[in-house]
This record gives structure tokens, C-alpha cells and sequence, in this order.
């Protein structure tokens, strides 16, 4: 099953620290037989509303291919893990993984910020 998680660290460490705690989540998926289709680092983001006096935080996307008994192992890694703020792991439909397949391919393309759903549309629509 594809799945896809997002979760947002705190924005008080450092960028080794940062990539560090990434990595960790990413072992945690293919130390529990899930491979790894795409990674994505989307920088320090201004938060919605605040969260423990926190008004930004790094955001980071993964999805991955896997068993759904790994993401119970892999939201207790987050809820053990003192630098995530929050975390958001869901399975994408037939429907959501074209889209994601999508936004990398035009991602693939371009350096930088995360690719806008208009971006998407408009790829699509040429195609």
C-alpha cells in the first residue's frame, strides 16, 4: 500500500539536527520492509496557528510504500521523538498517488518550494 506522511519538526535545531531526526523516521520505514518512493525536505514554514509557543517549524514529506503495520511503529517513533511538533501519516488512493506521481515528475524539474496545485492542473492539462 502507498502511504504518505508529513510531519513538522521544531524550528530550534540546527540543520545537522534537522536532517538527523529526518533520517531517523526514514530508517524507522525501511528497517520495517517499506521502501521509500519520495522525500522531500520543504524548509522552515510559518505554522498555521501556534503550537507550543511555536510560530514556525521544518516541514518534511515522505511517502513510502509499505505494510500498514508499520505506520503504528512509525507514529510511535513520532510521539517518542521530542523535536516533532506534529505528524500526519494517510493511504493514498489510486487517485492521490496519480496526483503525487504528478507533482514529483513536475517536481523533478524544478528546485525548491513544494509544487502548487495549480502547477499540477496546468501540467495535466497539457498533457
Amino acid at each position: 500500500m502507498k502511504y504518505e506522511t508529513v510531519f513538522i519538526l521544531t524550528p530550534v535545531l540546527s540543520d545537522a539536527q534537522m536532517k538527523e531526526a529526518v533520517e531517523k523516521f526514514a530508517t524507522v520505514l525501511t528497517e520495517n520492509g517499506a521502501t521509500i518512493v519520495n522525500q522531500e525536505l520543504w524548509g522552515l514554514r510559518k505554522l498555521a496557528y501556534p503550537i507550543d509557543k511555536k510560530s514556525t517549524g521544518f516541514y518534511t514529506l515522505i511517502e513510502f510504500d509499505g505494510d500498514p503495520t508499520i505506520i503504528k511503529k512509525l507514529e510511535t517513533a513520532y510521539r517518542r521523538d521530542e523535536r516533532v511538533i506534529r505528524f500526519l501519516t494517510f493511504r493514498l488512493d489510486k487517485y492521490a498517488a496519480q496526483y503525487a506521481e504528478k507533482r514529483r515528475n513536475i517536481r523533478s524539474g524544478k528546485a525548491g518550494a513544494p509544487v502548487t496545485k495549480e502547477e499540477v492542473e496546468t501540467e495535466t492539462k497539457e498533457n
